[in-house]
């Protein structure tokens, strides 16, 4: 069996063996263990960094230094464990890539109850942890622009985690944060 599909549209099969619709991410049937399998073996900045540092390390991260949107900060890159973590120029080349980004940003966020749009306190901890991250494994040059634009770096080290333990430490962080987030749903609508 073929690990990319395109019979019923273009899909991609999960580690858990369910197929993922990019045309139809909605009715795709995935769950928080692709999601963390995924981010865990997805490398930031296109593998050009020091070593091996995964978009779920950064997830963690960015979840530790948003207190009061930690949840939402845990899920804010979700979508990239089933497009891949595209580097921001490039990003901007592909008008399609970002609708499809979209789309399943989208799909992810409302199965999984994440605020969307996401808040913007989640938007300032991720500049926040790009800064720290390109301090500490990127070349020097690479954070200039945090100091030119006033951002300070969070004060978090990246550990770089292998990707089985990147998994691990992400789900871990997802049931802790979704039990508390599903009850604060529940005292709120009460």
């Amino acid at each position: 069996m073929k690990a990319v599909s395109v019979a019923v549209g273009p899909r991609i099969m999960l580690q858990s063996g369910a197929w993922f619709d990019f045309l139809d991410p909605e009715s795709s049937k995935f769950g928080i263990e692709d999601i963390a399998a995924g981010l865990s073996n997805t490398c930031r900045y296109a593998g050009q960094c020091s070593a091996f540092y995964s978009v779920a390390e950064h997830s963690l991260l960015v979840s530790e230094v948003a207190h009061e949107h930690a949840y939402a900060a845990l899920m804010h890159d979700a979508a990239e464990a089933f497009i891949g973590d595209i580097t921001r120029p490039l990003k901007q080349l592909l008008p399609d890539f970002k609708r499809i980004e979209a789309r399943v940003e989208r799909a992810i966020f409302s199965r999984f109850d994440v605020p969307n749009p996401m808040p913007k306190a989640v938007k300032a901890a991720d500049l926040r942890v790009l800064a720290a991250e390109q301090e500490q494994i990127m070349p020097r040059e690479t954070s200039l622009w945090a100091f030119a634009e006033g951002v300070e770096p969070a004060p978090v080290t990246v550990r770089l985690l292998s990707p089985h333990e990147a998994r691990e430490a992400f789900l871990s962080r997802y049931a802790q944060l979704h039990v508390s987030s599903s009850s604060h749903r529940r005292t709120r609508v009460a």
